[in-house]
């Protein structure tokens, strides 16, 4: 299953971008607002939303000021959230979001929905920052 947001305009410049997305206690001020649990463990955080499982993200990967690859933790869940940065202007950065995970068809019927509502609430709550 793949899902992407719309690409965001942020008000910084890609390098500030690059360095709010690189600490991960900064994901705490994306999530959306029915937060329940929100942990940072060294290169990855735990979080829990209402009627969903506890996920914990790790960095996968980190491409100075172009991309940061976060991936499921657990094998029972497999999927990587890609957030490509490309630069505007000095002071002008955009970001899109790319989900992508592997799940039966079932699993990924039921998840569609709330992980395309998770995604773009990043995408928002990023814009904002």
């Amino acid at each position: 299953m793949k899902l992407e947001t719309l690409p965001v305009t942020i008000q910084k410049s890609k390098d500030d971008v690059f360095k709010l997305l690189s600490d991960l206690k900064n994901f705490e001020q994306l999530m959306p607002n029915n937060i329940q649990k929100f942990e940072v463990d060294r290169e990855s955080f735990l979080f829990a939303l209402p009627s969903m499982p506890e996920i914990r993200l790790v960095l996968k990967e980190k491409k100075p000021t172009e991309s940061i690859v976060l991936g499921a933790a657990s094998s029972k869940l497999d999927f990587t959230l890609l957030i490509d940065l490309k630069e505007l202007s000095e002071k002008t950065t955009t970001a899109q979001l790319f989900f992508e995970g592997k799940f039966n068809p079932m699993m990924a019927m039921l998840v569609k929905k709330p992980l395309t509502n998770f995604i773009n609430t990043l995408s928002f709550n990023l814009q904002k920052s």
